[in-house]
């Protein structure tokens, strides 16, 4: 079966489930949809999706079930209420949501033994903009033919997908990758709080390292919005590198490995989501270190 032949059911409509099945259905392949709120659904149906009341019915109406959620406690839920009972072996689950490994492991090794339905987990990195422009670096774990079948129907959606290895090594390299986002991001609010109080033109900053070892993409997305203190619109939220830091911590005590580094960036993250910011976008992290525009210095 060629790949815009493939029927894909799409599951969590939400700040990237939004854009990337809007390209998927640019490109041409037809898509199912269901989330949690419905009303989220109007733009894809707007744009030729075909909205589903019911998961169940929209996994055994599709080729391809692609998971975009919110965490691990989502992920289980709906595989085990809607996927599992429904799926088959003709059929292939993707799930784009950042999730602890080892539950993944599990997931896909009950969905295999219930009807030998194949998993890859294919977390990605790029942000909103990625899922808009289709510039997405995906990491993925599963057979080589099933990630065969992820990279066609994945392709409006990526600059790279890289194959990892088994099913859970993708969710593993994600974690690896939100361990520098989530440090990396910390360290940009400290220096621009620093920068301000000093009395530095914060906002000419990004400018004048880039192209320098300390320049990265975090900085020139966060870094302005830092600088001008403009936090809106929401591209990712705060609680999304506090999950993702929790699992690297999580899977480090597993595995008797020492991070530091990101231990420290989790707890950061968790004093910064306890004043309210959760729901809010990274950018608003230089608040913990004492801008004078935001609030007092953290008691760190």
């Amino acid at each position: 079966m060629s790949a815009k032949n493939r029927i894909l059911g799409f599951i969590g409509i939400g700040l990237m489930g939004k854009p990337m099945t809007l390209r998927l259905l640019e490109a041409g392949f037809p898509v199912n949809v269901w989330n949690r709120s419905p009303e989220k659904l109007a733009a894809v149906v707007e744009a030729g999706a075909r909205a589903y009341a019911s998961m169940a019915d929209l996994v055994r109406d599709s080729d391809v079930v692609l998971l975009c959620l919110a965490d691990t406690k989502a992920v289980e839920i709906v595989v085990n209420e809607a996927i599992l009972p429904n799926g088959a072996q003709d059929k292939l689950l993707i799930d784009l949501s950042s999730i602890h490994p080892e539950t993944t492991r599990q997931l896909a090794a009950a969905l295999h033994a219930r009807c030998g339905m194949g998993w890859v987990d294919a977390p990605v990195s790029g942000g909103v903009g990625g899922a808009e422009q289709g510039s997405l670096a995906i990491m993925a774990g599963g057979s080589a033919a099933d990630i065969a079948v992820a990279r066609e129907v994945l392709a409006p959606l990526y600059r790279q997908l890289t194959h990892m290895g088994e099913v859970g090594s993708g969710q593993v390299t994600k974690i690896c990758n939100q361990m520098i986002v989530g440090c990396n991001v910390l360290v940009i609010a400290e220096m621009m709080a620093l920068a301000k109080r000093a009395g530095v033109a914060a906002e000419k900053i990004p400018e004048a390292l880039a192209g320098g070892f300390a320049d990265s993409r975090p900085l020139q997305i966060v870094g302005p919005e830092m600088a001008s203190g403009t936090f809106e619109p929401v591209k990712w939220r705060v609680k999304t590198l506090l999950k993702d830091l929790s699992m690297a911590v999580d899977l480090s005590g597993q595995l008797g490995n020492a991070v530091p580094m990101s231990g420290l960036a989790a707890q950061l993250m968790q004093l910064h989501g306890s004043h309210g910011y959760l729901e809010d976008d990274p950018s608003t992290l230089i608040k913990l270190f004492g801008d004078d525009e935001c609030c007092a210095s953290a008691p760190i």
